[in-house]
C-alpha cells in the first residue's frame, strides 16, 4: 500500500523502515533452490554465511545459516554445489538491510540433478534444437580457430598441440574462462558471442577435461545450450571423456569425445593429404599399365605403335603428377619450416604477417621445423610502398 508523502510533508526514516519491515514480514518463509557461489567456513562461529546464486540468471543473495545445519549437510557444503534452502526473509530497520535466515538446508542429490537434466533434454529436443538438419558443416581447413577453455588447462594444450602437429601455423583466438562453478555459464556464453562476432574465426571449440556430474553441470545449462544453438559459427563440443555427455554435446555442430579428438576432427593432416595424392598417382599408373597390357594382348600388328603412344601418356601423367606432388610439398607449412623458414607467432597466438602488428619490445615465438624459440622485437622497419624494385642487371 502506498504511503502519502511530499517535500513539504516527508516521512521519517523510521516510518519507512518499519513499513518495509512489515511488508517483508508478510512474505513468510519460502523454499528456494540455487547454486552456492561462495562459501567460506568460519570455524567456531555460531553462524555461517553463503552466497546463493540463481542457476539461470546473474542474481544472488546472502543466506545466514546456523553452523549445525551446515555440519549435518551431506555431501559437505562447498562452492558450486546445488542446494535447497528454507529461508525466512527479514528486514533490519537499524541498518536498513535485508537478511535471509535459513531454517532448513539440504543438498540436491545426484538423482534429482539427473532427473532435471533429462527433463531439460526432452524439452530442448522437442523444440528441435538437437535435430541433425540444424548442424552446420565444419570447414575443410579453418583460417582461424576460436578456443574456449579453462585457464592454463591441459585441454587447451591438447587441442593446440594436436592441431599444430596436423597443420602447423593455424592461428587460435583463445578465451580462458571459468569451466565450473557459478561464473562458468556467463563467462562461456560471453566468450562464445565474442568469438562468433569475429569473421576470421571459422570454428569454435568449447573444451574442458573430465569431472563429476556436478563439475560438468554448466555445460548442460539451458542458457549456454540455447546460445550455442543460436551461434552462426560452427561449434565443436569437447567436454570431458568419452562417457561424459552434457547437453552441449547434443546441440553442438560436432561432438568430440576428448580435446585431442577435437583437434583431429577440425583440421586435416598434411601428411595424410600427401599420402592421398601419392596413392591416387599410383592407382592411375596401375590403371594405365593394365590398359597397356590389355592392348598388348589384343593387338599384334599395331602393338609397338600403341605401346609408344600409351607409354608417352604415362610419362606425361607421371611428370604432371610429380609436378603436382612437388607443388603440394612446397605449399606444405612443414616443408616451408624444413627449408629453414620460421613462423612468427604473437602472444595471442595469431601469426605475424605485417610490421603494423608489432612494436619494439613485443615478445614473439618463432616456430621452427623442430621446436620453437622465444625472442623480443628490437626494432620495427616498415617497408615503403613507393620503393623501387632492385635492378637485376
Amino acid at each position: 500500500m502506498a504511503m502519502d508523502s511530499s517535500p513539504e510533508a516527508p516521512l521519517a526514516v523510521r516510518t519507512v523502515a518499519n513499513a518495509v519491515k512489515e511488508w517483508v514480514g508478510r512474505l513468510g518463509s519460502v523454499w528456494i533452490e540455487g547454486q552456492v557461489a561462495e562459501f567460506r567456513p568460519r570455524p567456531g562461529g555460531r553462524l555461517q554465511y553463503l552466497r546463493l546464486r540463481d542457476t539461470e540468471a546473474d542474481i544472488s543473495m546472502t543466506v545466514v545459516v546456523d553452523t549445525n545445519l551446515v555440519a549435518d549437510l551431506q555431501p559437505p557444503l562447498e562452492a558450486g554445489q546445488r542446494i535447497v534452502v528454507h529461508v525466512q526473509p527479514s528486514y533490519w530497520t537499524g541498518r536498513g538491510e535485508m537478511q535471509y535466515r535459513a531454517r532448513a538446508l539440504r543438498a540436491v542429490g545426484l538423482g534429482e540433478l539427473l532427473a532435471q537434466l533429462e527433463a531439460l533434454r526432452a524439452t530442448l529436443a522437442s523444440e528441435g534444437l538437437f535435430a541433425p538438419e540444424r548442424k552446420q558443416p565444419l570447414p575443410f581447413l579453418p583460417r582461424c580457430i576460436g578456443l574456449i577453455c579453462g585457464r592454463n588447462s591441459a585441454a587447451q594444450h591438447d587441442v593446440q598441440a594436436n592441431v599444430w602437429d596436423r597443420w602447423p601455423g593455424i592461428p587460435f583466438h583463445v578465451r580462458e574462462v571459468a569451466v565450473q562453478g557459478a561464473q562458468a555459464v556467463p563467462e562461456v556464453v560471453a566468450a562464445l558471442n565474442e568469438l562468433a562476432s569475429q569473421p576470421e574465426v571459422d570454428v569454435i571449440v568449447i573444451t574442458r577435461g573430465g569431472g563429476s556430474v556436478e563439475d560438468l553441470l554448466p555445460f548442460s545449462n539451458e542458457t549456454l545450450v540455447r546460445a550455442v544453438a543460436a551461434c552462426s559459427t560452427p561449434v565443436v563440443s569437447a567436454i570431458g571423456h568419452e562417457q561424459d555427455a552434457p547437453l552441449l554435446d547434443f546441440v553442438a555442430d560436432l561432438r568430440a569425445s576428448t580435446p585431442t579428438d577435437a583437434a583431429k576432427r577440425i583440421v586435416p593432416s598434411w601428411r595424410e593429404q600427401l599420402q592421398l595424392i601419392q596413392t591416387l598417382a599410383e592407382r592411375g599408373r596401375r590403371s594405365l599399365q593394365q590398359r597397356t597390357d590389355l592392348l598388348d594382348r589384343q593387338l599384334s600388328d599395331t602393338q609397338a605403335r600403341l605401346r609408344r603412344a600409351v607409354t608417352s601418356r604415362v610419362e606425361s601423367a607421371d611428370l604432371m603428377l610429380a609436378h603436382l606432388q612437388a607443388q603440394l610439398q612446397a605449399l606444405s607449412p612443414q616443408a616451408t619450416l624444413d627449408r629453414g623458414y620460421a613462423i612468427a607467432v604473437l602472444a595471442d597466438g595469431s601469426v605475424l604477417r605485417d610490421t603494423t602488428q608489432v612494436s619494439t619490445g613485443d615478445h614473439l615465438v618463432l616456430r621452427l621445423a623442430r621446436g620453437q624459440v622465444s625472442t623480443t622485437v628490437d626494432a620495427v622497419h616498415a617497408q615503403h610502398t613507393d620503393s623501387k624494385e632492385p635492378d637485376d642487371g
